[in-house]
């Protein structure tokens, strides 16, 4: 039987109004009850905590609180932490686990943007498009600029997928779809067996790095993956490779990468990077074999509703006794972005 938990989204302000249009709120009404206010973006309030008394499911997004002690007491019938957007690391810790709550998370569909722009980027980087169309601007008498960016192919490339992440996989399927590279994966804890399923190769990182015409980054930002991508890593890559970024900045040391780019002549294209933005006088702004992004790939604009749908799927199952689609638990969490 289905029931109507009493439930309160938890955001900014504008994150709200951005995922939760009228569509998205209708469905909201017909699967919960809901009380005033509808929206918090603080949890301290008396107005807000007299709801939280009552709630059994918080649907949260970015601009959460922690749900710290002190409003997991406030909070007594608390059952379920529902997160419209990717990373609960912001407000899930160990007291949220320790309460036993269900939590889940919409990453799933965050990572479809993600995987769409770097498949974007992979078959733009084959034929060096971005590179070129900087260089355009300032070799105009001719052409034959276009020789000194290496490999202008899309066929018979390597491309080398450090993560076999939510995104990692997609990007590895949509390549696969377009038989247009060799896939090599790294990801020491990913299964081998799953890995040549989706038509790629498992590789190590040092075997990898001397093959990638493309190295692209899926891997969390861990203590143990900063810097994975350094000096010796980069100087691995053969001349003309590209490096794409769409998955955290700190995997890659900025001071070598600035140093690769400029002396090496590295080709790389950067969606987020480390510090976020980049201190203004870094050179990766002004170099032609640079494109920065600032961090767009992820979920925007009429993406985040995507992101809306899996959490009110997630909580139409609590509210039918369905088991969660994409639960969060205290393992996972200590291993995803």
């Amino acid at each position: 039987m289905t029931r109507r938990p009493e439930t309160l989204l938890v955001m900014a302000r504008d994150t709200a109004a951005l995922q939760f249009g009228e569509a998205e709120l209708a469905r909201l009404r017909a699967t919960a009850r809901l009380g005033e206010p509808l929206c918090a973006d603080e949890l301290a309030s008396a107005p807000v905590r007299a709801r939280l008394a009552e709630v059994e499911v918080l649907i949260t997004s970015w601009g959460c609180p922690p749900l710290d002690d002190a409003v997991l007491r406030a909070a007594p019938r608390l059952r379920a932490v529902l997160h419209a957007a990717g990373s609960v690391r912001d407000h899930v810790g160990a007291a949220v686990f320790d309460r036993g709550l269900l939590v889940t998370t919409a990453a799933d569909a965050n990572a479809e943007p993600v995987a769409q722009y770097t498949l974007g980027a992979i078959l733009w980087a084959f034929k060096k498009v971005p590179f070129l169309a900087a260089d355009a601007r300032k070799f105009r008498d001719d052409w034959g600029y276009r020789d000194q960016r290496g490999e202008l192919s899309g066929r018979d490339r390597t491309v080398v997928l450090v993560g076999f992440s939510r995104v990692g996989r997609r990007v590895a399927a949509l390549l696969r779809l377009l038989d247009l590279a060799r896939v090599l994966v790294v990801d020491p804890v990913a299964d081998a067996g799953e890995i040549r399923a989706a038509g790629a190769e498992p590789a190590s990182l040092a075997d990898a790095l001397p093959r990638a015409d493309v190295l692209s980054l899926h891997a969390p930002s861990l203590p143990e993956t900063r810097h994975m991508i350094g000096a010796a890593e980069l100087a691995a890559l053969p001349s003309g490779a590209v490096l794409v970024n769409t998955a955290r900045g700190a995997l890659v040391d900025t001071a070598a990468l600035e140093h690769a780019c400029v002396a090496d002549g590295l080709h790389a294209v950067l969606d987020v990077t480390e510090p976020e933005p980049l201190p203004a006088g870094s050179p990766l702004y002004d170099l032609p074999n640079v494109v920065l992004t600032p961090h767009i790939a992820g979920s925007l604009g009429s993406e985040t509703r995507r992101m809306s749908a899996e959490a009110l799927g997630e909580l139409e199952r609590y509210a039918a006794g369905l088991p969660p689609r994409a639960p969060v638990t205290r393992h996972s969490l200590a291993v995803q972005a």
